[in-house]
């Protein structure tokens, strides 16, 4: 089984829940796994040995999290050997549906250029929580004025399906920091 590291950069813990369900997930399909949040785990010590990385975080502005986004842009030379799958955490699904459609569609250059420079096996894109608190007071003016609904708009059947996916491809991958 192969040992995976899962790194998140999450600022209201929503991406944190994921990244934990995907490790959870990946445990009960034997694989080893460690939880822990990106911008310490790259702080500038190089990446650890490991078989594979999931890497996520909230995405903010069209982008991921400063501090996430410095972090594998700094170890992107490293990740880019590696398997790593990727995940970003939004809001589209608090949208109306005709937003929404448009921006389940629409590239954030972002979070596009950090892809291709980690060029991950795939990168995926969730919904989390979004509560009043977490928008300043014009924020939650525009949140309002364009028809979208606070709440936790996670799929928890998505990522357990994706974790699921990665676990496959997991297993045949063959092992480089594991005795079996």
């Amino acid at each position: 089984m192969a040992l995976v590291r899962i790194l998140y950069a999450s600022e209201h813990h929503s991406t944190q829940e994921i990244a934990s369900r995907i490790g959870t997930r990946l445990r009960t399909h034997g694989h080893h796994v460690d939880v822990r949040s990106l911008t310490s785990a790259l702080g500038g010590q190089g990446l650890p040995r490991v078989d594979a990385f999931v890497m996520g975080s909230a995405v903010h502005d069209g982008a991921w999290l400063p501090t996430a986004e410095a972090a594998v842009l700094a170890g992107a030379e490293e990740l880019r050997g590696l398997p790593v799958w990727m995940f970003s955490v939004g809001m589209s699904a608090a949208l109306p549906r005709l937003l929404r459609l448009l921006a389940d569609r629409a590239v954030q250059p972002r979070v596009a250029a950090l892809v291709d420079v980690v060029r991950p096996l795939e990168h995926r894109r969730f919904s989390g929580v979004i509560r009043r608190e977490h928008l300043d007071r014009k924020g939650a003016v525009l949140f309002r004025l364009l028809g979208c609904r606070y709440g936790d708009h996670r799929d928890w059947a998505a990522v357990d399906a994706w974790a699921d996916d990665i676990a496959r491809q997991l297993t045949a991958l063959p092992p480089l920091s594991l005795a079996d």
